[in-house]
Parts: C-alpha cells; structure tokens; sequence
C-alpha cells in the first residue's frame, strides 16, 4: 500500500508576523541646550514607554507596527489622532515591551499599561492651545488607561534644572520640552527637546567579545557600530543573565553615556537596553 504523504498547514508551521501599518508621521525631539529659553516651553516628564499614535482606529507604534491592544482598551478613544506613550511606570519598560510586542493581547498585563497622551497631531493650533483642548478633553472621557501627560511651565534653567533633578529622584528618565507657540511638525526639529542627567543613542552590534575573570566563559563586551560608522566596545551595563545571551549580531542597542572624547567616541558609554522592532 502507498504512504500517503502527511500535509501539514505552513500556516501552522509559519509563526504570526505583526501586522504592518504605514509609519505615522512622528514629531521627534532634539536634545535640549543652553540657548534655549525654557520659559517658551511647557516641560513634561520623559517616561520609559513605548511611543504609541492613535489614528482613529489603531495604536500604531514608531516603527509602524500595529498595536494589538484589547478591544477594550481603546472602546472609546476619540476619533482623531493621539501621541503619546504606552507606559506601565517608571523602571517598567522591558515588562511593558513584551506586553505590547504580543500578537495577542494578555488582558492581565493591559489592565496595568495606560496611553500617556501629550499632543494632537491633527490639530493646527499651537501646543499650548492644544494641551489645554486635550487636557479637558480626555478628562471628559473619563477612562483611567487614557492619561494627559501634565505639562509644566518653568521660568528659567535654573528652575528647569531643578524640575530635572526631582524627576530623576524619583525614578523618571527625564524631562520632555513643547514650545508653546509651535505647530506640531513631523521629524526632529526645535520644537521638541528632550533633557536628561545622561545622554542615549543607538548602536548596531557588530561582535560578541570573550569575557575575561568573572567574565570568563560570557561576552565581557558588545564591538557596535553607530549609524555614522563610529566603532567601539560597549562593556559596562550588563546583567550576569546578559552576559550568557548578549544581544544578536545585527541588533540594535541603546546605551547611555556621558558626552563625547576628543576623537568623537561616546565617554563612559554604558548598554541600557536592545531595541526591539518596530520601537
């Protein structure tokens, strides 16, 4: 008798890819410096979260890949576009990445993450019209996961320095600046600054290099290359468990450092995290 020959579905043996969405067009922050005038800015706490816009009818990450938040979670959401972040808290972002990279959505882990808003990327009035529209806006919702991200204002880098030191205190990553008279306007530009203790940037890893004393058998440091084709060894940041399974060659990784040498290299670059697609 012939063997039939068993078929099996390459569905089931193809896992799921997230569903792709056109990248939304984002407005993007420079890093704050000192010719600028905090007084023109209304300043926000930084948080650790995903970056998230709302289009009407899907959550859409940064690198354009479709959110799958619970039906749930967005019933209600207005119908108009939304920026903002999906946040779980401060120091929470690595548990908040894998909640929202699922395919499904585990009503367990939404029912902690919110939707942190801070601007209305359809609107043509300047930022400090619409924080105050979105503010009574969202407030009139009333639902607790759709938050208004609260802005303040500052007087001058003294009292912007000092808003700084008490986020960071307090766990946050830093302190986010909207001018008030600007429009909102895709890509980085001077409308949106970002300041922090630390600075960040991103990096492709090139290499795995061998460990050395209590190191020994692990990766003692990553060899990345930043966009510009700058090289160097990333060592310092690492957990014992990220040391077994470092990051892939080919990954991108975030690190913090603290200004630059003479010769262009980050000074005292230490790894945060890897980003994840699509983030």
């Amino acid at each position: 008798m012939k063997a039939i020959p068993l078929v099996i579905p390459l569905l089931w043996l193809v896992p799921l890819l997230p569903v792709r969405a056109e990248a939304p067009p984002l407005q993007l922050a420079v890093e704050y410096a000192a010719h600028h005038n905090p007084a023109d800015y209304l300043v926000s706490e930084k948080l650790d979260g995903v970056r998230a816009y709302w289009n009407g009818r899907q959550l859409i990450s940064r690198g354009g890949h479709v959110l799958a938040a619970p039906d749930w979670f967005v019933a209600g959401f207005p119908d108009m576009p939304l920026d903002g972040e999906l946040w779980l808290g401060r120091g929470r972002f690595a548990e908040l990445s894998a909640a929202v990279r699922r395919f499904e959505p585990v009503e367990a882990q939404w029912r902690h993450i919110r939707f942190m808003v801070f601007d209305s990327p359809a609107s043509a009035q300047p930022f400090e019209q619409r924080a105050a529209h979105l503010e009574r806006l969202l407030a009139e919702l009333n639902l607790p996961w759709l938050q208004w991200v609260e802005q303040r204002r500052v007087t001058d880098a003294a009292a912007l320095a000092a808003l700084l030191d008490e986020v960071t205190a307090k766990g946050g990553e830093g302190l986010m600046l909207h001018h008030r008279q600007a429009r909102y306007t895709a890509g980085r530009n001077q409308h949106l600054l970002k300041l922090k203790q630390f600075q960040d940037a991103e990096a492709t890893v090139l290499a795995h290099l061998p460990g050395q004393g209590k190191y020994a058998g692990m990766m003692g440091a990553l060899l990345v290359e930043t966009a510009d084709g700058r090289r160097f060894k990333l060592g310092t940041g690492f957990s014992d468990a990220q040391r077994r399974h470092p990051p892939a060659p080919g990954s991108v990784v975030t690190y913090r450092y603290r200004g630059e040498t003479a010769t262009g290299l980050p000074r005292f670059a230490s790894f945060w995290r890897v980003r994840e697609p699509g983030q």
